[in-house]
């Protein structure tokens, strides 16, 4: 079946194929009237727009390109769906381009998307965020949000508060009188569990409690990750009264050990994860976590990047989310 024209649209509503072009691509003036009776007539035989022909026009490939990391992990598909969504409401469509786990195809996708014209790049890859030609590649081409660090700085970023998302845990739990606060980690070459654990040693600092290296464990992000730094944990300081876990997958892989040692949570010790990954609500207890706002970052990189393609503005100044705590059931009162 053949496709449906401007000509065609034209000669339905009776005017010529230069008004109708005007209308559809929301230039130039016509009557209230003929507008709407162009609007009809393309609805009623189904046109629809050619992209390429309007972007040819414009000098704008009406797509902006992403660069992820693996998102079939729920908690980058909801920042993905704010990217995916907020683009929508732009007219503007988007590429995804997801990594391997090590990244090392980056720079090879930052390529192929200079190469499709896109508009603008949104960075969601933090396993790239130590790759200088990643960072070369981004300050040299069209204007691009990251959502995390990147090699060399140049480049705004939609971020969280890292800082927060480990201060606000700990606090709750040393107001609930934890002492003994032990801490699984994520790979300690991305920057955001670096910022998490500075945090954690000074709100201990703060009151007067010493950090103790016998106290943390890396989980690699991963639930089995979390669930076997929780086994070494325990074996090393079974007085521990608290964990902190720096995201929910791991505290779900925490909460698992625990269960198995005969460890009630939180009679006998408290969890707190990161992230309010959707699951958590419904662990065993109902995790107590740091709400992280994935899909409002998503939103806010498409904001702030199609800023930045108006303006032409090289200014690296980003923006900067809060994060709040969410209070369930797996932290209690210190066990006496």
């Amino acid at each position: 079946m053949a496709s449906v024209s401007l000509r065609d649209v034209a000669a339905r509503a009776n005017v010529s194929f230069q008004t109708v072009s005007k209308v559809l691509n929301g230039k130039g003036a016509v009557t209230p009237a003929t507008r709407q009776r162009i609007i009809e007539a393309a609805e009623e035989i189904g046109y629809i727009p050619n992209a390429l022909a309007r972007s040819l026009q414009s000098r704008s490939s009406l797509t902006l390109g992403v660069i992820t990391v693996d998102f079939s992990n729920s908690t980058p598909a909801l920042t993905l769906v704010g990217i995916e969504r907020e683009a929508r409401q732009h007219g503007l469509s988007v590429i995804l381009s997801s990594l391997e786990p090590d990244g090392s195809d980056c720079a090879r996708y930052l390529r192929v998307l200079m190469e499709r014209r896109v508009d603008g790049i949104i960075m969601n890859a933090p396993v790239a965020e130590e790759d200088e030609e990643v960072g070369r590649l981004l300050r040299a081409g069209p204007p691009s949000v990251s959502l995390h660090d990147i090699a060399g700085g140049g480049v705004p970023a939609v971020t969280t508060e890292s800082e927060g998302t480990a201060a606000l845990p700990i606090r709750h739990l040393l107001a609930l009188g934890h002492r003994r606060i032990a801490m699984v980690t994520g790979l300690q070459q991305r920057h955001s569990a670096q910022q998490r654990t500075a945090a954690y040693r000074e709100v201990l600092a703060e009151h007067g409690l010493p950090y103790d290296p016998l106290l943390v464990e890396d989980g690699a992000w991963e639930v089995e990750g979390g669930y076997a730094a929780a086994h070494r944990l325990l074996d090393r300081a079974p007085g521990i009264t608290a964990i902190y876990v720096q995201n929910d997958l791991m505290a779900v892989g925490v909460l698992n050990a625990l269960h198995e040692r005969g460890r009630r949570v939180p009679d006998d010790c408290s969890v707190v994860g990161c992230d309010d990954h959707p699951v958590v609500a419904r662990t065993i207890p109902p995790l107590t976590t740091v709400r992280i706002p994935f899909f409002d970052a998503g939103a806010a990189a498409v904001r702030l990047l199609l800023d930045r393609i108006a303006s032409r503005s090289t200014s690296p100044e980003g923006v900067l989310l809060p994060v709040t705590m969410v209070y369930r059931a797996s932290t209690a009162a210190a066990p006496i």
